[in-house]
């Protein structure tokens, strides 16, 4: 390497290794998410997943410097030079790098530069791919019965070395697994070494592409064969190859590849903030998500009219919450006055759906109405048989573009009903052309509407005449208000949840494309 130029001064700045891990961000370690959370500038690469990012402050610098394929953003060299740098300026830099950082990830080079200038720095280490992608592909890295010894082998070694640097002899005498990094490109010579020095032909070997990612991909075979069945399925980099008796478990312990979204590739339009329960259960299924938020939640245009109704809130005999957000604003306006839901003693509380309910619970309150369907309809034909409604007063913070039946419902019973905007809806800013090339060119295979707000959006960002874009998509609508609109606006549902709920709506994909596959083997 070449060496840096020393600095003998002191530098404050700290550097930060971390490993991403693997691929799936979940794999990252606790004590990695939290040095990302610190950082005032992240330094990335290819391998590691752009999700990730989400944990880093806003304000934080992201500066990517990804290898991919020999392309390189910087050289090894200029990657070294811009930590010193930036350690300078800075707190706390963290270098983010794919798998464990100092398994065939350069970590140590940039260690010894960091050393060699006088900063300061700690290493985090990852989950390395050789041992999560075999767990993920159903191959035991090792087996009492089969495999005691595990290797990791670079399968690219340094091209400016005179001669391999491997003992390819020693190698294919271990009765071990072998795991090759980096080595689909040199499969032919990494096979015909194998087998030159003794590994029988008929040794099983597999190699995983993407592994621990959704698009992961695995091909089996031997070493006699498993040249063609890469050639057969293209498999590119990343991949690692597998060599060893433990290839064989496969078929028994293969989870990954066998949850029944895996592969699926699902557009999520909720807005961000609130699509994590959505985006935790497709991804516990094997989904690969795809947020494109169509809607951003902004406070009203004015806060007067729900302070002015929290203030006199006991003047109300009913709060009516139709949403999450509607929770969540008017809990913010009472911290905001330094008041608590103490203030709602007298008050009787009603909720649509279950979410909205179990937000009101984690404030301390018990909904006493809940609909079995969650829609205004319902909640207001529940509350009349609660007794007369002549006189009640009823306050409803709600979105800005809310249907007003609920209000008239209330209204027709005699009921003072007040209306107030807590939350606006707005359109999100998200990156239309990304998704429109992915939905134009096959590549998505559902995507999912949570609220008649998501659909007329979506059909605002993207224009009326792109909407052919959803023609081999599955639509998935929370419910049928979410479908009528879907369909005033010429989009025709696929399916339709029963229950306005996300577990429900994720059954129904589920229930869809289970069926789909049956179909297949049939």
């Amino acid at each position: 390497m070449r060496s840096i130029v020393k600095n003998n001064n002191k530098i404050n700045g700290k550097v930060i290794l971390v490993g991403a891990g693997p691929g799936d961000p979940d794999l990252i370690t606790v004590k990695g998410v939290n040095a990302l959370r610190r950082a005032d500038v992240v330094i990335y690469d290819y391998l590691a997943n752009d999700k990730l990012l989400a944990k880093c402050r806003a304000e934080a610098e992201k500066i990517y410097v990804g290898k991919k394929g020999g392309e390189h953003t910087l050289s090894q060299d200029q990657i070294n030079r811009l930590l010193i740098d930036k350690a300078k300026t800075t707190s706390v830099v963290v270098r983010l790098k794919g798998g464990d950082p100092l398994i065939f990830g350069r970590g140590g080079e940039e260690l010894l530069a960091l050393k060699e200038n006088n900063i300061s720095f700690e290493v985090i280490p990852g989950v390395t791919a050789g041992t999560a992608a075999l767990a993920y592909a159903g191959i035991p890295a090792t087996h009492r019965a089969e495999a005691t010894s595990v290797s990791f082998i670079t399968g690219h070694e340094d091209p400016n070395k005179p001669e391999s640097g491997l003992n390819w002899k020693a190698i294919a005498r271990m009765n071990g697994t072998l795991v090759f990094y980096m080595g689909v490109k040199n499969l032919p010579t990494i096979v015909a070494r194998l087998c030159k020095n003794g590994k029988l032909p008929t040794t099983p070997a597999a190699v995983i592409h993407w592994g621990t990612l959704p698009g992961q991909r695995t091909v089996q075979g031997t070493l006699a064969n498993i040249e063609v069945r890469v050639q057969q399925e293209n498999i590119k980099p990343p991949a690692l190859i597998i060599v060893g008796e433990v290839v064989n478990y496969r078929n028994a312990m293969n989870w990954f590849e066998h949850l029944p979204l895996f592969g699926r590739r699902v557009v999520i339009t909720r807005a961000r903030a609130q699509s994590s329960e959505l985006v935790r259960e497709l991804e516990s299924l094997g989904a690969e998500v795809i947020e494109f938020p169509t809607i951003k939640i902004i406070p009203p245009q004015s806060w007067q009219a729900l302070d002015r109704a929290i203030t006199d809130i006991a003047k109300y005999d009913w709060i009516v919450f139709t949403s999450v957000n509607g929770v969540e604003m008017f809990q913010q306006r009472l911290n905001h006055y330094d008041r608590d839901v103490r203030k709602l003693a007298k008050t009787k509380i009603a909720a649509i759906g279950p979410a909205t309910a179990e937000r009101l619970r984690l404030i301390g309150v018990r909904a006493d109405l809940i609909p079995e369907k969650f829609v205004a309809e319902e909640l207001a034909a529940l509350i009349r048989k609660q007794g007369t409604l002549k006189g009640q007063r009823f306050l409803l913070p709600r979105a800005d573009l809310a249907r007003s039946l609920l209000k008239d419902e209330l209204e027709k019973s005699g009921a003072i009903v007040d209306e107030i905007v807590a939350y606006r809806t707005t359109l999100a800013a998200a990156d239309k052309d990304k998704v429109l090339h992915e939905l134009n060119n096959r590549k998505i295979d559902a995507i999912t509407f949570t609220s008649s707000s998501t659909v007329s959006n979506f059909v605002d960002m993207v224009g009326k005449d792109q909407l052919n874009c959803l023609d081999d998509v599955v639509v998935a609508c929370i419910g049928p208000i979410t479908q009528n609109t879907a369909e005033q606006l010429g989009i025709d549902a696929t399916i339709t949840a029963q229950e306005y709920t996300i577990p429900a709506l994720v059954d129904e994909i589920v229930s869809y494309f289970q069926s789909i596959n049956l179909e297949g083997k049939s």
